[in-house]
């Protein structure tokens, strides 16, 4: 009998062995193309990382100028001492390092110039094997388009981030939380796209439609997806607060599980942005409902059975492992009093739970194998 499934056609570049419910095999231009979106990935990773080290031991604000085309630090006596004159000038100079050396200057101000500095190799990383594979066609139009929307945001990140340095180069040396959580922000949507596109160039299949179960599952892996990145601005805020500096108790705060002045300021929603107490409060909770949310995830990934790929049930089973890894780390690092190791390690492990939800929407787009239909078995 002739199958009655809906044909699927195949996606530029990706080879199908011909027989029906059959995973495709990417070609090797699509696996090259891949690989560079994976490495680009893991370069964002590494410059959200030197963001935290930044922000960990207050350097961000040791160039007070964005010297867009500016690639090489101070390189004489004469160079250094006017850069170190500039930064006399600033709230963090006057209010919080007054009488710092040269020489401790020189210790802050080399983070922020390689955080400045990775943020351009990203871009030359990304434009320079753009071109390549664009000259040898293996960019269409489609693709074309999403990568220079990419290319455009991580030019945006860039004005962002300094957005978010003048906000500490005003009256008091602090950047404000809300810009920093949009700095943060833009970084993990320009990481979440990477890394899909990525995937869809890695693992792209012709496949059936999942069945209803698994839809549903679906649907709830891209709502946590979301959650997720809700729960990293709230980091953010904790971050730009130095929330994680007070109430260093677990699971209490100041001897209670709901502490006093949460809602201390006026108008009452702008306590979920820069009162401290709330803040943190808000994050425990986010993160702790994210753990349950993830372990929901995997128990329904279980249940569904072999409705899903195999690889999209051990992706939600381990989603739910990184979650209860993450909150783990984020306790150790309030208990400790956010040592640089640890908060940099906590910004990671959120870095990699947002990309293991992303991984987990994309396999349940489609099965990796589709299960033979009924009408194909004769």
């Amino acid at each position: 009998m002739p199958s009655s499934s809906p044909s699927v056609a195949l996606p530029r570049g990706v080879a199908s062995s011909g027989a029906p419910g059959t995973a495709a095999v990417p070609s090797p231009r699509r696996r090259a193309l891949a690989a560079w979106l994976f490495t680009l990935s893991g370069m964002v990773v590494f410059m959200a990382c030197l963001g935290a080290a930044t922000r960990l031991t207050d350097s961000g604000l040791s160039m007070v100028e964005w010297q867009v085309f500016t690639i090489l630090p101070p390189l004489s006596q004469a160079e250094w001492q006017a850069t170190f004159d500039a930064y006399r000038q600033s709230p963090q100079y006057l209010l919080q390092n007054a009488g710092m050396s040269l020489e401790a200057f020189k210790g802050i101000f080399w983070l922020e110039y390689l955080h400045r500095l990775w943020g351009r190799i990203i871009g030359v990383a990304f434009a320079v094997p753009f071109l390549v594979f664009l000259v040898k066609g293996a960019i269409d139009a489609r693709l074309g388009l999403k990568l220079g929307g990419l290319f455009v945001l991580g030019g945006m990140q860039g004005l962002v981030g300094w957005i978010m340095v003048q906000s500490g180069l005003v009256d008091q040396p602090m950047v404000s939380p809300v810009k920093l959580a949009a700095h943060l922000g833009l970084a993990v949507l320009i990481l979440g796209l990477l890394w899909r596109l990525a995937l869809d160039l890695w693992l792209e299949e012709p496949g059936h439609a999942l069945p209803p179960p698994a839809r549903r599952l679906a649907a709830g892996a891209r709502a946590f997806l979301i959650y997720v990145f809700v729960v990293i601005l709230s980091g953010a805020l904790v971050a730009g607060l130095d929330a994680g500096l007070t109430y260093n108790t677990f699971p209490l705060m100041d001897g209670d599980l709901v502490p006093d002045g949460l809602l201390m300021h006026a108008p009452w929603w702008v306590n979920h942005l820069d009162n401290i107490t709330t803040v943190q409060f808000q994050h425990r909770v986010l993160a702790t409902a994210l753990v349950a949310f993830a372990l929901g995830l995997a128990a329904w990934a279980w249940r569904t059975g072999a409705a899903l790929p195999r690889r999209a049930r051990t992706a939600a089973a381990v989603l739910g492992a990184l979650a209860v890894g993450q909150m783990a780390l984020g306790i150790a690092t309030l208990l400790a009093v956010v040592p640089l190791s640890l908060g940099v390690l906590h910004q990671l492990g959120a870095l990699i739970v947002f990309l293991a939800a992303v991984t987990l929407v994309r396999l349940l787009r489609r099965p990796a194998v589709s299960a033979p239909q009924p009408s194909e078995q004769r």
